[in-house]
């Protein structure tokens, strides 16, 4: 046997444990691609699904938002006086 033959036999287990890794990782990479997907598609139909606003909630909600402003402004003028 020859010194070289040796360290080729030596150099087989790392090779085999580089394949294992590289391989490991190329699957974790592709669970984590498949994740992202599966995020933004469920993103992407929750936002699809959201009905659109209707201009009654809009007027509505300009209502309330006008009040409050109309109560700070009272409660301002109350606690000057």
């Amino acid at each position: 046997m020859n010194p070289s033959d040796q360290n080729s036999d030596q150099g087989r287990p790392d090779d085999c444990e580089d394949r294992r890794l590289a391989r490991t990782l190329m699957w974790i990479g592709a669970a984590g691609l498949a994740a992202g997907l599966a995020y933004t598609i469920v993103r992407v139909l929750l936002v699809a699904r959201r009905p659109p606003d209707d201009p009654t909630s809009q007027r509505i909600q300009q209502l309330i938002d006008e009040a409050n402003s109309l109560l700070k402004t009272l409660d301002e003028q109350r606690n000057s006086a």
